[in-house]
């Protein structure tokens, strides 16, 4: 699955950089290549990354591939969304949700 438009795609040993070290809040969906739901979230994804460019940036990583950012966070489903801001995650959201939802729920960014 390749990243949507506006979505990067982090690794396990891109993270600290990219994600942690990011100087806006940056919003991660963990996710899967045998994910329905997933793919179902990528163009939504794709939607807030670019309705919220220079408020978020917006991320993908697949579980699969990278383990030990996927155990650091407890993630144990997919799609999992995780939103970062400075360094810390601060909100956490499992599943599929429509994008209204998704901005409601990150409105205060």
């Amino acid at each position: 699955m390749s990243a949507a438009a506006g979505v990067r795609e982090a690794t396990d040993a891109g993270f600290a950089e990219e994600v942690l070290g990011a100087g806006l809040p940056v919003l991660v969906m963990f996710t899967s290549e045998r994910c329905p739901p997933c793919r179902m979230m990528a163009p939504v994804l794709a939607e807030v990354a670019e309705e919220r460019h220079g408020r978020i940036e917006v991320a993908r990583i697949d579980v699969d591939a990278n383990p030990e950012t996927t155990l650091a966070y407890g993630v144990l489903g997919t799609p999992t969304l995780i939103l970062f801001d400075g360094g810390e995650p601060v909100r956490s959201l499992v599943g599929a949700r429509p994008k209204r939802r998704l901005l409601r729920e990150l409105r205060d960014l």
